[in-house]
């Protein structure tokens, strides 16, 4: 595959403190990329020197296409309508409007409606739609389901689909680690400003290792135990709750989530 996007020894700093210390990773062309990281860890610094809405200190940014950016929120007139912030842009952009696309994305069942009246799915639908205007080859979506509710979230996460389907390179900022589980071929995980892994969900869970998580429900409580060596664990913790009298009413074992695992590797443990 070519690569959409690729960051050499990327350096930016806020007067001493160093946000981006040498980052370097490639998104390839055609997947759904997640870039992702605690707060202050350099994300959201490193999205916006590759959208070039930010300066950096040193090192190199190379973006092989035009890019499409869906920012979380947007600075649109509040009385401007729909239709006519599409037209707006399509005209800046010096593009028609692709009418089918726009219908596509229902744009068009609110077309009439002033953006201050636009539900939070239709803002959604509306500031990707926008993001599309010049028909990029890499689109940026940031926090794109955020607010939604369950039949929002499905509806755009298959749109995303159709776009990855017809080529497009999507670079995905979310804090829903399910989100990143469902859509993502490859994520990559921002700790002190350098990449602290990058790989599909699979890989980043044989890079922790086996660590499961255990659930022991009794008739009083419930308790929650980690372990690396499940046959060991539960063995004692039979044992233990036996010696304590205590009746166990059900177990649950798993062997942790995206969540559990991106913070063990965003913080350095």
């Amino acid at each position: 595959m070519n690569e959409a996007i690729k960051i050499s020894n990327l350096t930016k700093r806020y007067g001493t403190h160093v946000v981006l210390n040498g980052l370097d990773f490639c998104v390839q062309q055609g997947e759904i990329f997640a870039l992702l990281g605690v707060n202050g860890a350099g994300k959201t610094t490193s999205l916006e020197c590759i959208e070039g809405l930010r300066n950096y200190d040193g090192g190199s940014i190379a973006v092989n296409g035009v890019m499409g950016i869906q920012l979380q929120s947007a600075s649109l007139p509040e009385h401007m309508k729909a239709l006519e912030a599409v037209k707006l842009f399509a005209k800046w952009n010096k593009t028609r409007l692709d009418k089918e696309a726009l219908d596509a994305f229902g744009i068009y069942e609110f077309a009439k409606k002033q953006y201050y009246q636009l539900s939070t799915g239709q803002k959604r639908r509306l500031h990707l739609a926008l993001a599309l205007i010049r028909n990029p080859d890499i689109l940026f979506l940031d926090e794109p389901t955020a607010g939604l509710d369950v039949e929002g979230r499905v509806s755009l996460h298959e749109q995303i689909r159709q776009l990855k389907a017809i080529g497009k390179t999507i670079i995905l900022a979310s804090h829903d680690m399910a989100e990143v589980e469902d859509l993502c071929d490859r994520i990559a995980i921002l700790s002190d400003g350098k990449i602290a892994f990058i790989g599909t969900v699979e890989q980043l869970g044989k890079t922790i290792g086996k660590h499961y998580n255990i659930t022991v429900q009794t008739e009083n409580r419930m308790e929650k135990y980690e372990s690396e060596n499940i046959g060991d664990a539960l063995l004692a913790l039979l044992m233990q709750y036996k010696e304590k009298g205590e009746t166990i009413v059900d177990i649950q074992i798993d062997r942790g989530s995206l969540e559990q695992h991106f913070i063990k590797i965003a913080k350095g443990e």
